[in-house]
């Protein structure tokens, strides 16, 4: 019976740890329309992840999912801030996928990087300003190619943070 109580007491505590980390849902806006969710691995590390629609040249239509682990304040570089409110940066790795079409489907995949900075006010809202370029593949009909369009990945972040 012990031992089912504090089986029963660690479970309790990691669940309590994991809705207690902070997350932040909102928009990221640039190359693509995306909704963007991050959610906090303690304070040094979080997984961001973002599904949107990509902007494409001409029309068409698709859809883009991607999603890093990125670092925050790597190796113990913060910004230093004396008034309300925090600023971070971050870096990370991840993968991007997706689809586009045209006059035909068009797939795509790669892997991700992320490089930005944020700021947290003192109420529960984030803006954050990164670049997420992706290297990958993308194919059509028998054909495969390298997808240069995502070095562009320059974007606006708006999000409301809660734990």
């Amino acid at each position: 019976m012990k031992k089912f109580g504090l089986l029963v007491f660690i479970m309790a505590a990691f669940a309590a740890i994991a809705v207690a980390q902070p997350r932040a849902i909102g928009a990221r806006l640039g190359g693509n329309l995306e909704v963007s969710y991050q959610h906090s691995l303690g304070d040094t590390n979080m997984i961001s992840a973002e599904l949107g629609l990509p902007i494409i040249n001409g029309g068409g239509f698709g859809l883009a999912a991607a999603a890093t682990y990125d670092w925050i304040n790597p190796g113990g570089h913060e910004i230093p801030w004396n008034e309300k409110g925090s600023w971070n940066w971050y870096a990370g790795v991840g993968a991007n996928a997706g689809f586009y079409g045209f006059y035909a489907i068009c797939g795509f995949g790669g892997v991700a990087g992320r490089i930005g900075i944020e700021y947290n006010f003192w109420f529960p809202l984030q803006l954050s300003l990164d670049y997420r370029p992706v290297i990958g593949i993308r194919g059509a009909n028998g054909y495969v190619e390298f997808n240069d369009w995502g070095f562009y990945g320059i974007a606006l972040g708006v999000r409301y943070i809660f734990e």
